[in-house]
């Protein structure tokens, strides 16, 4: 009888403990939301400053890690790193969506949003496009560059339907301003591959880029705040394991 009962009582111990240990690995997913952003405004901020002649009013963010450029070699290992932060958060929010299906939409756009970061090639400098030197590396990029910012769009949008009505009303605005930034750098951006200026093409850019990084920070901060994390133990919900724990400490 007593070796019966510790049994029952290990079995009991073990869900809970794995569930501590799981919303431990979830906290830690949602803080890697809050680094990604952080690293991605490091870098720039301080690698233009490496770059001598770079100018972040006039130049976009593509140019720090341009074929020649003398900033590419500590931009792309850092570019990697910011790309797997973002996957885990991913990772992170679908583990806390609960019964919520747009958070689990979300969370699988954030993890395709950070994986497609490897698959970016580099844009060759401007001089280089100019003089016809370009490759289908600038094609790729230019068709990475749709495909990211379709994502973030819909991840604001995915995430306005995911909770209440403060954060869909601040999706929305960002949903906004991140539409009219994103035309003002697409206006600008057909003088690149012709070496022509850009007086304002860095600004809106970066604009841009700050809507969705503030816009992360927002997310994870939210889904770290909640009260209620449903994480899942060997396929089925933590709140499942609660109840199967009290039915047999009544029985």
């Amino acid at each position: 009888m007593e070796i019966t009962t510790k049994i029952v009582a290990q079995k009991k111990v073990q869900p809970q403990q794995k569930l501590q240990v799981q919303k431990k690995a979830i906290k830690l997913l949602l803080i890697c939301g809050i680094l990604s952003s952080l690293l991605y405004i490091a870098m720039n901020i301080f690698i233009p400053t490496l770059y001598q002649g770079y100018n972040s009013v006039t130049q976009t963010v593509s140019e720090l890690s341009a074929i020649g450029a003398p900033t590419r070699p500590l931009w792309v290992p850092l570019g990697i790193l910011y790309t797997l932060f973002v996957a885990a958060f991913g990772v992170g929010i679908r583990q806390s969506a609960g019964q919520s299906r747009s958070l689990r939409i979300l969370g699988s756009l954030m993890i395709v949003c950070g994986l497609i970061g490897l698959a970016w090639t580099p844009m060759h400098q401007r001089e280089v496009t100019a003089a016809g030197g370009g490759s289908f590396t600038d094609t790729w990029h230019i068709i990475m560059s749709m495909i990211t910012v379709l994502l973030m769009m819909l991840m604001m949008g995915f995430g306005a339907a995911s909770f209440g009505k403060g954060f869909r009303l601040y999706c929305i605005v960002s949903i906004v301003l991140f539409v009219v930034f994103g035309a003002l750098t697409g206006l600008e951006a057909p003088g690149i591959s012709t070496n022509q200026p850009t007086p304002m093409i860095g600004v809106w850019e970066r604009i841009n880029i700050g809507i969705f990084m503030i816009w992360t920070i927002v997310l994870a901060v939210i889904l770290l705040r909640r009260k209620i994390i449903q994480p899942r133990i060997n396929n089925r919900p933590a709140e499942e394991i609660r109840q199967h724990i009290k039915v047999r400490q009544v029985i």
